[in-house]
């Protein structure tokens, strides 16, 4: 594994699961019908870059429950 700080291994969809806090199930039918964290596919293999899971978790991050078309600015 690569220890610089501008690489992150990728993760494959039972990793980025664990990462993220979801279900893979769930990366994986955002995946199909869109509105998931970009992915990377390498033949047969999904695989997630930790900077794009954490942007688009920081994207759906809200102040409230009616909050949901406007995300909160860091």
């Amino acid at each position: 594994m690569n220890t610089d700080s501008n690489h992150r291994t990728p993760l494959d969809v039972r990793a980025a699961a664990k990462y993220s806090g979801l279900p893979d199930h769930y990366l994986n039918r955002l995946r199909v019908k869109g509105g998931g964290p970009l992915f990377v596919k390498v033949g047969g293999r999904v695989l997630y870059l930790p900077d794009d899971l954490d942007a688009w978790l920081l994207a759906h991050k809200r102040r409230s429950t009616s909050d949901m078309e406007v995300a909160v600015s860091a």
